[in-house]
């Protein structure tokens, strides 16, 4: 199986209905159906995310579904100084010296993984990624969590965002909304805790272990091991995993995208998979795409992920653990149920 076929399940799975509306409209850059707006094209997103006045608040966009279901004051809802000072209080955790504060939290997580390889074990890299987003979460969130609370967080944040987009997000599947997490945690998260917790451990969920059966099925462990090539290697594989492919939004004033009119209240479906060129361009170490295009899987201007370094810093240090064993993939399941594309059990082992 190619890495690519593989990683084709994890859409398939999970959002069928979904993925097929949005590959049917993809040819275009810009494609207007009904009142919503097919945005494809990387210039017209990034038009979008940096020059188009956007309603924060309005359920068919993230923010308001956040604030819909947990609250307000949850980052996404928020607009002008608010929101601004918001991502300056989330990005000095974030930023470099946050990172490396935070490299110790999860490091025994993947000295431990690397331990249970060497001894000729089975390792589950989603529940590594489960150990890897919880302990940092609670990190984040000044949470002095046990490992096994640590885990149980990410589980709760996980069925929280899956409950979400199955109240959401077109599917056969709509069922009610539940706080998994308020069931888990009470009062000791609040409204912009939960949204950290949601955003870092599902995208983090989505992205490891796909990121790990792309290396392992196309045999990029050099390239993994590399202290040069594997910074390069990361981006590229960001850019084609677009841990959140689809960015729903809603305009708050007319505005022109790639010379088309775009109206208040129209809702502007953001495919930022198809914007960086995720469905047919391999990632490369050697041919790797634009920065200005792989960085899009992040956002742009006031509306890019404070969290884009800790995305990069936590899968440079799982796929430089793993290099060192060059695992293979022995059995992989996708989650049906994800918020996110994602795999319910992706485990690789060491040949023999």
């Amino acid at each position: 199986m190619t890495a690519r076929s593989r990683d084709r399940r994890v859409y398939t799975a999970s959002h069928p209905v979904l993925f097929g509306l949005l590959t049917a409209t993809r040819r275009r850059p810009l494609q207007r159906l009904g009142s919503r707006v097919v945005v494809n094209g990387h210039d017209e997103l990034r038009a979008v995310l940096t020059d188009v006045p956007l309603d924060r608040t309005d359920d068919r966009t993230t923010g308001g579904a956040i604030r819909k279901h947990e609250g307000e004051g949850a980052l996404f809802d928020e607009s002008g100084t608010q929101h601004r000072a918001s991502r300056r209080a989330l990005a000095e955790r974030l930023d470099s010296r946050g990172v490396a504060a935070l490299r110790p939290v999860w490091r025994p997580v993947l000295d431990d993984a690397v331990d249970l390889l060497r001894a000729g074990g089975e390792l589950d890299v989603c529940r590594l990624a489960d150990e890897v987003s919880g302990r940092t979460t609670a990190a984040l969130l000044d949470l002095d969590l046990t490992p096994g609370e640590c885990r149980e967080l990410a589980r709760a944040a996980r069925r929280t965002a899956s409950s979400a987009a199955a109240a959401e997000v077109p599917s056969w599947r709509r069922t009610p909304y539940r706080d998994h997490l308020a069931d888990a945690f009470g009062g000791r998260v609040d409204p912009l805790g939960k949204m950290l917790a949601l955003a870092a451990i599902n995208t983090t969920f989505a992205t490891l272990p796909r990121a790990v059966a792309w290396v392992a099925d196309e045999g990029w462990w050099a390239d993994a091991g590399d202290e040069a090539r594997r910074p390069v290697l990361v981006s590229e594989l960001l850019r084609v995993l677009a841990p959140t492919p689809l960015l729903p939004r809603v305009t708050a004033a007319p505005a022109t995208v790639g010379g088309h009119e775009v109206t208040p209240d129209d809702q502007l479906l953001l495919m930022v998979r198809h914007a960086v060129d995720a469905h047919r361009r391999d990632p490369s170490v050697d041919d790797p795409a634009p920065a200005a295009v792989s960085r899009l899987v992040f956002g742009a201007g006031p509306h890019a992920c404070p969290g884009a370094g800790l995305a990069r810093a936590q899968l440079d240090d799982v796929l430089a653990a793993l290099a060192v064993l060059a695992p293979r993939v022995v059995r992989a399941r996708p989650d049906r149920h994800a918020a996110l594309p994602a795999w319910r059990e992706l485990v690789v082992a060491v040949p023999r």
